[in-house]
């Protein structure tokens, strides 16, 4: 099989289901940024985070990839496989863990620290992006609330997971001052 198809070249790309779109839609800006934000966490897993960050950070890989293949879906196609209530508690069960190691947030928090955690800061941003296509996307097309609800709890998961990082690297948070 060839990487190349050549069916791209009139500026639409297929989704499940055998509907073509063009490649300047809202879905197609979902899926980019989806795909955007997990080589963020492969470039996070490649700058040598603390362990007990590398298996979720790899889960959240596999599940972000389930989440494309539901965005990817054309409209009526029955979604194999994505996120759910059981992904969403994960998130939060891990949140909790590691809050429960770091100093309580009693003020805005510049991004940065030690590379895993500067990482991590800038796959929340562009997951929050991701977060707000898919929030357009859904005013057009309806999108499971589950799928709405494990975006927003990825980048809560991701600004917890940033300030953990630098934690564990001896980084204290940078605290927002007004000048």
């Amino acid at each position: 099989m060839r990487i190349y198809t050549k069916t791209g070249d009139d500026g639409t790309t297929g989704l499940y289901g055998g509907t073509r779109i063009s490649k300047a839609s809202l879905r197609t800006e979902c899926l980019g940024t989806l795909d955007e934000l997990n080589c963020a966490i492969g470039l996070v897993l490649a700058s040598g985070p603390t362990p007990s960050l590398v298996a979720t950070l790899g889960a959240i890989q596999h599940r972000l990839f389930d989440l494309g293949a539901e965005v990817g879906c054309a409209p009526g196609k029955q979604v194999l496989v994505s996120v759910g209530p059981d992904d969403i508690q994960v998130l939060e069960k891990d949140i909790d863990r590691m809050e429960a190691d770091l100093p309580a947030l009693d003020a805005f928090i510049l991004p940065g620290g030690k590379e895993p955690g500067a990482r991590l800061h800038m796959a929340r941003a562009i997951c929050r992006r991701a977060e707000r296509l898919m929030v357009a996307l859904s005013n057009e097309e309806p999108l499971r609330r589950d799928a709405m609800a494990w975006i927003n709890r990825l980048s809560d998961w991701l600004f917890v997971a940033a300030r953990y990082a630098n934690r564990q690297s001896g980084v204290p948070d940078t605290k927002w001052s007004k000048t």
